[in-house]
């Protein structure tokens, strides 16, 4: 049992939950975590790469489904519920991008890190997988590929 004030869930830890057609910020993310009470903060940040199932992407774009911020709030109350989270937050980029591009930013402050580690990949996967994004891959050779949330 942990008695410390610190060691429990904060009043309201989503601190920041956003999807945007403006480049993403690291900086943003990290300080909307900020918390005293944390010993741990883990911070994943996806970038568009040169590939994807060995062909060359040149270029993709996201886009999502009206409800995808409400979807991404859902996750984000579930990992909240699930770990003892101080502070949470997620940006999603959508629009055209480019190789090298921040495509997606999280972070999750928690008592731990090994607390904030796990809060931190549940939130990425969750969000992967339960928020309704879809990428639209443009190969080198012509081709074009949809892939599912995320």
């Amino acid at each position: 049992m942990n008695d410390h004030p610190g060691e429990q869930a904060a009043q309201d830890p989503i601190k920041l939950l956003a999807i945007r057609e403006t480049a993403l910020s690291v900086d943003e993310v990290f300080r909307a975590v900020g918390d005293d009470a944390s010993g741990g903060t883990a911070l994943f940040v996806g970038t568009v790469r040169n590939h994807d199932g060995g062909a060359d992407v040149d270029a993709l774009g996201y886009s999502c489904h009206p409800s995808a911020e409400a979807e991404m709030r859902r996750v984000a109350e579930k990992v909240v519920a699930e770990y003892p989270v101080r502070a949470l937050a997620a940006v999603h980029r959508v629009g055209d991008l480019r190789v090298g591009d921040l495509a997606v930013v999280v972070a999750v402050s928690c008592p731990h890190r090994g607390e904030a580690f796990e809060a931190c990949r549940k939130l990425i996967d969750d969000l992967k997988h339960e928020v309704p994004i879809w990428k639209h891959q443009k190969f080198s050779d012509g081709t074009e590929e949809w892939v599912g949330a995320c």
